[in-house]
């Protein structure tokens, strides 16, 4: 492997540690960006992740992954430092926290990734926690300007935690001026913004960027898209959900890959063309239980039903 990705998602990857049973724990590989580079490798998009993990054997099963789902180890790095980890008590409704004071994902350094690993980039996905835990924070939205002035486009998750209060409102602003695509969900804008008009909350976030595509997800409810004063929507395919972990992380996963590949085709597709790749992508991640990363057969199958 010679050239450097296309695609590359700076971020965090961390360990789902997931209770099961009264004494029961199951351990997950996941993170937000991190589950975006996987979707983008496995729809044969030649991807990196870019961040830091620890050297313990939950660090060992993210590498591990990561060399699993065809990312660019080059863009790796790894510290003596605690993992990253999630704390997940209940799935429904979710109750979790995070345990990571100094872990290794903290350390990443762009300035130390090899020589030239920008040279053929094309887009940088950003989102997660990452952009909510300092100093990871600050030099990711760093990073973020100084590829978006090299040209790379942009897009960003923010994929509302807990962690995101009133201190991640100067963030928000910033990564969505930044943003050439946005990703936001409705139980995002409800936590975000702190509100239960999710209406008011989304103008809103559209005023901090107008010239950025805005992929807007509701669950069940299908999804929209929108390009400065037009908007399409599309409901999600009819499927058996299994699970609707990371159902987001595939969403923006197969926008970007539709948005991409349109370049390179002779016949290029429409805005609602582009949304329902995105939504059928979103539903093929629904069809088994834990984060999934869906194959482009899968997603035109469901299209084609």
């Amino acid at each position: 492997m010679t050239n450097f990705p296309q695609f590359v998602c700076p971020g965090e990857a961390l360990t789902d540690m997931i209770r099961t049973g009264p004494d029961q724990w199951q351990s997950l590989v996941g993170g937000s960006t991190w589950n975006v580079a996987r979707s983008l490798a496995k729809l044969g998009l030649s991807t990196g992740f870019a961040g830091a993990i620890s050297m313990d054997l939950f660090g060992n099963a993210l590498y591990a992954a990561s060399e699993q789902a065809g990312l660019d180890l080059r863009l790796i790095q790894r510290f003596p430092r605690s993992p990253l980890l999630a704390i997940v008590g209940e799935t429904l409704p979710p109750n979790y926290f995070f345990i990571g004071d100094d872990s290794a994902d903290l350390h990443f350094a762009p300035h130390d990734l090899p020589q030239g690993w920008d040279q053929h980039l094309q887009w940088a996905h950003f989102g997660g926690i990452s952009l909510a835990r300092e100093p990871l924070a600050t030099t990711l939205i760093k990073l973020a300007r100084k590829l978006k002035e090299q040209g790379v486009k942009i897009s960003y998750d923010p994929n509302f935690r807990n962690l995101m209060d009133a201190n991640y409102d100067d963030t928000l602003r910033n990564m969505c001026a930044l943003a050439d695509v946005i990703k936001v969900s409705d139980d995002d804008l409800r936590g975000l913004f702190r509100t239960q008009d999710i209406d008011a909350a989304f103008l809103k976030l559209r005023s901090f960027n107008p010239n950025a595509i805005v992929l807007y997800t509701c669950g069940a409810a299908g999804a929209s898209l929108y390009v400065k004063e037009q908007s399409w929507s599309a409901p999600p395919p009819k499927i058996e959900v299994i699970d609707t972990v990371g159902a987001g992380d595939a969403s923006i996963a197969g926008l970007l890959y539709s948005l991409h590949t349109d370049l390179h085709t002779s016949t290029q597709k429409s805005w609602q063309q582009h949304l329902e790749f995105s939504v059928a992508s979103g539903a093929a991640a629904c069809l088994a239980a834990g984060a999934q990363a869906p194959t482009v057969e899968q997603i035109l199958n469901l299209l084609s039903n």
